[in-house]
């Protein structure tokens, strides 16, 4: 092993000899993975920036093995500072091995039940391994699962807003739009969790899969909450095994979501306690009371479109709430939320309800506008060039190919034929 370090050490400077230097490293793969957490001490003996590529074949053998809570603490610190300081040419040679380091890395903290800990590293981790911003990697769900495990949701965002357009895995991209909606849900950023959760539903599929499911789940109990009404109909492209299969699964939720659309709250209640068991073992029962929630603005909002001014006490009773003060608190957190515009008089509790005082000619307003006409335009450009590429691609080519009718030159009319109607 010493020989082993002295050409770590000395084959780490320029590409010609990090190359013969991978080529002694994958040789000496199974004595490695023998020493596995013995080897430990050597790390000490390299510089994880100048000798990235040794240094990981060593760390990636360390942490191999199943390790104790000792050792995973042990082994912990030297990941971490790997992964900060690491040269990211240098892990690009073996990326794979990289990506085992971290999930490991992933592991140990949760082993060591500090999830925090892990979220800096594994978004420099992201950073270093990815080819574009619009390069989803196999270490977005890893991330995600430490933001959601620590309520770093805020971290969580940083890579959500983030267009994608090159994924390594399947797997990866239903992981990271499942975790991700989480995330928005806990930051109650609604609309970005129900674009997340709609990808993870109406992507190709060919068996049905648990991630859909509890994506679905999550999906119709955020669109009671956001958009105050569900659909079971899918986009077309929705993959047939989606269509036909997750309604059947998620039965509890499609029978909330009909007594969601009657507008009776006490209905939706005696669904939501029928079956609050299965709710709160799927981890949804906190969704729940946001829907029933989300239903007293509803019909506030209702209100709205008939009446100009109305009464604290009236708004409860049209809406089932106990009395005038708990209408008063909705109203005025809608107010504050944006979702009403309406003044109360303390003196008499009448609500008066506006207009909206939005005229959409401010400054603000109009760099708003600007912005999303230039991110539009640019999406634009970006699926132009996606779809020429993929028009071109032989593999797409072939595939068209094979699956295109064949007709002959006779199946056709050389004239058009006249018709009488």
């Amino acid at each position: 092993m010493e020989a082993l370090v002295v050409n770590i050490q000395g084959l780490s400077t320029n590409a010609a000899d990090l190359s013969n230097l991978h080529i002694i490293l994958k040789q000496a793969h199974e004595s490695l993975q023998a020493e596995s957490i013995r080897l430990l001490p050597l790390l000490d003996q390299l510089d994880p920036s100048l000798h990235s590529l040794g240094y990981l074949y060593i760390l990636e053998a360390c942490t191999s093995a199943a390790l104790s809570k000792e050792q995973a603490s042990a082994v912990l610190l030297p990941t971490a500072r790997f992964i900060n300081s690491c040269d990211k040419e240098q892990i690009q040679l073996a990326p794979e091995k990289f990506v085992s380091v971290c999930r490991r890395f992933k592991d140990f903290v949760m082993q060591l039940e500090t999830p925090l800990r892990g979220v800096a590293p594994m978004l420099t981790a992201i950073r270093k391994i990815q080819s574009s911003s619009e390069h989803l990697t196999s270490l977005h769900p890893e991330f995600l699962v430490l933001c959601l495990l620590s309520k770093s949701y805020k971290a969580g965002l940083s890579i959500l807003d983030e267009d994608i357009f090159e994924v390594d895995q399947p797997k990866d991209l239903f992981l990271y739009c499942y975790y991700g909606g989480m995330i928005c849900i806990g930051q109650k950023r609604f609309r970005k969790a129900l674009e997340l959760l709609h990808n993870v539903v109406t992507a190709p599929m060919s068996v049905i899969n648990a991630i859909a499911v509890e994506a679905y789940k999550k999906y119709i109990l955020v669109s009671l909450i956001h958009n105050g009404q569900f659909s079971t109909s899918l986009p077309k492209y929705t993959s047939s095994v989606a269509q036909r299969n997750l309604k059947n699964f998620c039965q509890p939720y499609i029978e909330l979501a009909n007594s969601y659309s009657t507008g009776k709250i006490a209905e939706f209640e005696t669904v939501a306690q029928k079956h609050r068991e299965k709710f709160d073992n799927d981890n949804n029962l906190g969704l729940v009371k946001q829907a029933i929630s989300s239903m007293y603005k509803r019909n506030i909002q209702r209100l709205t479109q008939t009446y100009l001014t109305l009464s604290l006490q009236d708004i409860a009773n049209s809406v089932q709430l106990n009395s005038a003060k708990e209408a008063e608190m909705h109203v005025l957190q809608m107010i504050q939320d944006g979702e009403i515009f309406a003044t109360i008089n303390q003196k008499d509790g009448m609500v008066s309800f506006l207009e909206d005082p939005e005229q959409y000619k401010t400054c603000q307003m109009i760099e708003h506008i600007d912005s999303s006409i230039q991110r539009i335009m640019a999406l634009s450009r970006k699926l132009t060039t996606m779809n020429e590429n993929i028009s071109c691609d032989p593999m797409f080519l072939a595939k068209v190919g094979r699956e295109r009718q064949r007709f002959d030159f006779d199946d056709f009319d050389p004239v058009p034929q006249r018709f009488n109607i």
